[in-house]
């Protein structure tokens, strides 16, 4: 996903991206949506997340 997708949808969810890496932002959504915040901490395979949105880009 581009990272101007990903500020869309921060945007929409009130968190201010100022300048954000992509996966501290899509950390930040994860939180906001009460998930665990895991994206591209090498435990894609362990976080049992499997429908998220950014498994695409997770490692």
């Amino acid at each position: 996903m581009k990272v101007q997708d990903i500020k869309e949808i921060a945007q929409g969810m009130n968190i201010s991206c100022g300048k954000l890496k992509k996966g501290e932002l899509i950390r930040l959504i994860q939180t906001k949506e009460g998930n665990i915040a895991c994206f591209d901490s090498g435990q894609s395979s362990q976080c049992g997340q499997q429908g998220c949105l950014w498994a695409e880009d997770c490692n």
